[in-house]
C-alpha cells in the first residue's frame, strides 16, 4: 500500500523570510562588525591594521578578566544553587486554585515587573544603615554592615539582590509545571499510602524536569549577563568584589574605548555562555535519561 505525501509549499518559506531578515540584520550582522573589530587595531577613521589573534591573546592574559570570571562563575553557582530549590519550595507552597491561587500568582510576580535599574537602587537604600531596612536592622543585632566598605559583604548583598529579583520566576515555572500533572497520578499515591516526599520524589520533581530545565538555562544565562543591578548597588566594588564579566566588558569598550580588545572579549564572552549552557543541558539530559532506565529496570 503506497503512502501518498503532499507536495512542499515552496512559496511557505516565503512567510519565514521576514524573520530570516530581521536575524541577519539584528544578530548576524552585529556579530560579524564584532569579529571585524576583534582582528583589526583602528588606529584612526581611516588606519586599520590587521592583528589576528593579538587582542584574544592579550585578553586571556588580563588579571582583571581571571579575577572576574571567577567572580562570575561564583555569583552565577550560588544563584543556581539558591533559586532553584527555593523556586521549587515556594511553587510549592502556592495555592492550587481558587482566588488565593490568583492572588499569590500576582504578588509573586511583582518583582519581576520592577526595572533593573530601579532594583539595585531599592536595594541601595534597602542596605543603607541610616534609613535601609536591612542595614539599620543588621546594625541594631550588633552586626557591622557595610557593603560598600566589606568584600564579602557586598557580594552577598548582590547575590541577596539577585535572590529576591529572580526567584519568583523559578517559582512561576516549577507551579506551571505542577499544575500541568494529571491528578490520576495523585489519586494512585493516595491509594498507595505514598508520603509527601515519595510524591515530590517520584510524581513531582520528574513531572517538572522539563521547566525545572528552562529555568536553570534563563537564571545561569541571565546571571552571567548580569550589569545593571550591582553597577547600580555597588559599582562593582569594593575593588573589584561585585565586578562581574559584563562590567568589566563595559570599562573595555566604554571606559577606556578599547574596541579590538573589547570585541575579542565578547566574542569569548559569547562562547563561554553557550559552552556552559551546552554542558548544564546536556547534564540534564543525562539524569532524566538515567532516571528514566532505572524506573524501566525497576
Amino acid at each position: 500500500m503506497s503512502v501518498q505525501t503532499k507536495p512542499v509549499n515552496q512559496r511557505a518559506w516565503f512567510l519565514i523570510l521576514p524573520v530570516i531578515l530581521c536575524v541577519a540584520f539584528s544578530a548576524i550582522l552585529p556579530l560579524m562588525t564584532v569579529v571585524n573589530y576583534s582582528v583589526q587595531d583602528i588606529l584612526g577613521p581611516d588606519r586599520r591594521v590587521f592583528v589576528g589573534t593579538d587582542w584574544f591573546a592579550a585578553v586571556m592574559r588580563d588579571e582583571e578578566l581571571h579575577s572576574a570570571l571567577w567572580n562570575q562563575l561564583r555569583f552565577s553557582l550560588a544563584v543556581l544553587a539558591v533559586e532553584l530549590p527555593l523556586g521549587v519550595a515556594l511553587a510549592l507552597a502556592m495555592p492550587a486554585a481558587g482566588w488565593r491561587a490568583s492572588v499569590t500568582l500576582v504578588i509573586v510576580a511583582l518583582s519581576l515587573l520592577i526595572p533593573w535599574n530601579v532594583v539595585g537602587t531599592i536595594w541601595q537604600i534597602f542596605g543603607r544603615t541610616d534609613i535601609g531596612l536591612l542595614g539599620h536592622g543588621l546594625e541594631r543585632l550588633g552586626i557591622d554592615y557595610s557593603y560598600t566598605g566589606d568584600a564579602t559583604q557586598a557580594w552577598l548583598t548582590v547575590l541577596l539582590m539577585d535572590v529576591w529579583h529572580w526567584t519568583p520566576l523559578v517559582a512561576l515555572l516549577a507551579y506551571a509545571g505542577l499544575r500541568s500533572i494529571p491528578d490520576a497520578y495523585y489519586q494512585a499515591a493516595r491509594i498507595d499510602g505514598a508520603s509527601k516526599l515519595a510524591v515530590f520524589r517520584y510524581i513531582q520533581l520528574p513531572k517538572m524536569r522539563g521547566v525545572l530545565m528552562i529555568a536553570v538555562l534563563l537564571r545561569f544565562m541571565d546571571s552571567f549577563m548580569i550589569y545593571t543591578e550591582p553597577f547600580v548597588l555597588t559599582g562593582g566594588g569594593p575593588g573589584d568584589a561585585t565586578t562581574f564579566l559584563s562590567q568589566y566588558l563595559t570599562q573595555k569598550a566604554v571606559g577606556q574605548f578599547d574596541l579590538g580588545p573589547a570585541a575579542a572579549f565578547s566574542l569569548i564572552y559569547f562562547l563561554i555562555i553557550l559552552l556552559f549552557c551546552f554542558v548544564l543541558y546536556n547534564w540534564m539530559q543525562r539524569l532524566g535519561q538515567a532516571e528514566k532506565e532505572g524506573a524501566s529496570h525497576g
